[in-house]
């Protein structure tokens, strides 16, 4: 997994398509991203994120333009438990370790990679910090992803919040390729 790559999904749930610019290590890595979608509104959004040791989120800075204008959101971590939004501390998001910004199927890697749950058995419960689009707005959000099977294409991860279930396919690097009803990876021209 370790270099750069370059990823496409379709988005169904908004309607759109986004594309992230990859640069990975042996456990961290970073991105950036551009995603264009019609649900719940027209918006555009970029952002970057990085990661620390463990593939855990150091940093997620996003803009989101919309007819109404354009929001921006500087999220941390500190490493330590603490999270700030624009320099607010959000106590709430205490002992999350990933961010998770909706429907961007690129965070869906954070903890399946650290917990390598797309190749091997396991189930883990985490605390995201969640971050809605293209409101910005940043809440706790508890998630579950369990391990199903794995093969020389990848694996399947089943991830639930809430009332919501799903069963993600992804590639032997940890990247998801089919999130169903909200992203597909689109095939690279060879």
């Amino acid at each position: 997994m370790v270099g750069s790559r370059v990823l496409t999904w379709e988005v169904t749930e908004s309607k759109g398509y986004e594309t992230s610019w990859i640069t990975s290590g042996a456990r961290s890595l970073r991105a950036r991203g551009r995603a264009v979608g019609t649900v719940p509104e027209p918006y555009w959004i970029s952002y970057e994120l990085d990661t620390a040791d463990g593939f855990v989120t150091r940093r997620l800075c996003v803009s989101a333009e919309t007819a109404s204008g354009t929001h921006t959101l500087d999220l941390r971590h500190d490493g330590e438990g603490r999270w700030t939004a624009d320099g607010e501390w959000l106590p709430e998001l205490g002992g999350a370790l990933d961010c998770d910004l909706g429907p961007c199927p690129l965070t869906n890697t954070l903890p399946v990679l650290r917990h390598r749950l797309h190749l091997t058995p396991g189930e883990r419960e985490f605390l995201m910090a969640r971050v809605s689009v293209p409101d910005l707005a940043v809440r706790a959000s508890q998630q579950t992803y369990t391990h199903l099977e794995s093969g020389g294409e990848g694996g399947r991860v089943r991830f639930s919040s809430g009332d919501h279930r799903s069963d993600l396919e992804f590639d032997p690097d940890g990247f998801v390729v089919d999130y169903p009803r909200t992203a597909r990876r689109l095939a690279v021209a060879p």
